[in-house]
């Protein structure tokens, strides 16, 4: 389990979530040449989300619940869970979770941990981002075509996304291990003030509430 006291497994107000704005963000370099084209460097390997929680509030309870959860993570200080409306499962966002969404990787008969993972695009251009929270009894597994059992099988660490595999059932060399769950997104508070105006919000203008993915 993880112990990072800089992380704390709570979710963001979902009232709130799930009428955010963001998504993904990447950094990339380019340098313009004379003959006019282009050189292009990715300056980050992965993407990182940022969201405006702002977006999202609605009423003045909004406004408490959202106030209260930032004086419980000391503003920037600690991380917690959010969920992305968008973004929040191993399939499509109309779709259940199923067994064989996402391969984790093939057994040896040795190996006994696999990281949830979520891959983006097909072929050599594809890419690969770690989970790791997903959401509690939400993860489903399979070896080969044949789904495990949670607390037989396998067990989840939600803090982490490993999936260990109890002795008995350790995928068999050549074995494709695929699972599919719901997760969230580990985030910070991109600010230590929140200013809400009353006034200002009565008359429908939205404060901003950044927050910024973080690596756990």
């Amino acid at each position: 389990m993880s112990t990072d006291p800089s992380f704390h497994e709570v979710s963001f107000p979902l009232a709130v979530a799930l009428k955010a704005s963001g998504g993904p963000e990447r950094r990339t370099e380019i340098v313009a040449l004379g003959s006019g084209r282009e050189l292009r460097n990715a300056r980050w390997a992965d993407s990182r989300r940022r969201y405006d929680a702002g977006s999202g509030l609605r009423s003045l309870d909004d406004c408490q619940a959202v106030v209260a959860f930032f004086e419980a993570r000391r503003g920037r200080l600690h991380g917690f869970r959010f969920r992305d409306a968008i973004d929040d499962r191993s399939c499509a966002p109309s779709a259940v979770p199923g067994p064989l969404d996402q391969a984790l990787g093939v057994g040896d008969g040795v190996t006994t941990t696999f990281q949830l993972v979520k891959r983006y695009g097909t072929g050599s251009g594809a890419w690969t981002r770690t989970i790791a929270k997903p959401v509690s009894a939400s993860v489903r597994v399979a070896v080969g075509v044949a789904e495990k059992i949670a607390g037989t099988d396998f067990d989840v660490d939600t803090t982490t996304g490993a999936v260990t595999f109890r002795a008995g059932a350790i995928p068999a060399a050549g074995a494709t291990v695929t699972a599919g769950f719901r997760f969230e997104v580990p985030v910070r508070f991109d600010t230590d003030e929140i200013r809400i105006d009353l006034a200002a919000f009565a008359a429908g203008e939205i404060p901003s509430i950044p927050l910024i993915e973080v690596k756990t």
